[in-house]
């Protein structure tokens, strides 16, 4: 009787994110967040709400908006221990290299992409991932905004919810870009860093796709869409960008259709 044969030979960032437990947190991660709470905690105030939200078990995708080098260091240390297992960042190859935010992810379960690789190839890596029933963190808009708003996001997360089934944790990361702007190696420190950081969590979802009268299926922007307002949900104003809620007189947001998040 021969062995079953594997689907795919897997590449070395595949392996890297399965070489990780899929339901508790080794000794690393643990020993990473705690270093990584003591390290931001002392260059600046953190203040995080909504961690009863955080689902224990099954598929997850953490969606958050990304205006700084901060937001998955501020993630993985204030968000992981509530999840008790790993988060499986896709991120950037090169980013991996990053003096103290690339040695965070690493540690933290992040594999790297290679710049200019097929998208199918990182779109097949992060389905496997959900459907072992794992942990994976996104950023729906696919890189850090330069304005600290809420950029028009790529479809790439819509799909994986849709073709998975995965819940969807919103997060809302806020101020993350006055601590650590954009163009600095380091993050600022003391009174420099502005005040405080801040992530709000909020409630699970599962993302659907309508279908219409005709048989026609929502439009994959229009899903984005509804993602997305559920991250501004969690922002202030000036981090909303272009998904700032407008309200129509029936009280739903402009474009939006109703009860198509569950």
């Amino acid at each position: 009787m021969t062995e079953p044969t594997l689907r795919h030979e897997r590449s070395e960032a595949e392996a890297a994110a399965f070489a990780l437990p899929r339901d508790r947190l080794p000794w690393t991660i643990r020993a990473s967040n705690q270093f990584g709470r003591l390290l931001i905690g002392s260059s600046t105030r953190v203040s995080v709400s909504g961690l009863e939200h955080v689902p224990k078990h099954g598929a997850l995708i953490l969606a958050a908006n990304h205006i700084s080098n901060a937001d998955p260091i501020l993630i993985a240390n204030w968000l992981t221990s509530s999840l008790g297992r790993p988060v499986h960042w896709m991120a950037k190859a090169e980013s991996m290299e990053w003096p103290i935010a690339g040695w965070f992810m690493r540690m933290n379960g992040a594999f790297g992409i290679r710049r200019g690789a097929a998208d199918m190839e990182a779109f097949r890596l992060a389905k496997s991932v959900l459907d072992d029933a794992r942990v994976l963190g996104t950023f729906p808009e696919g890189t850090r905004s330069p304005t600290g708003a809420l950029q028009v996001a790529k479809e790439g997360v819509t799909l994986l919810a849709l073709r998975t089934g995965a819940r969807i944790l919103p997060i809302g990361v806020i101020d993350t870009d006055l601590f650590w702007p954009r163009g600095r190696k380091i993050w600022r420190f003391g009174v420099l860093s502005r005040g405080r950081i801040r992530m709000q969590v909020g409630e699970p979802f599962v993302l659907e796709r309508l279908v219409g009268a005709d048989g026609r299926k929502e439009p994959l922007e229009d899903v984005t869409t509804r993602l997305m307002l559920r991250i501004a949900a969690l922002l202030p104003p000036r981090h909303q960008g272009v998904y700032e809620p407008p309200l129509a007189a029936g009280g739903v947001p402009t474009g939006v259709l109703r009860g198509s998040v569950r």
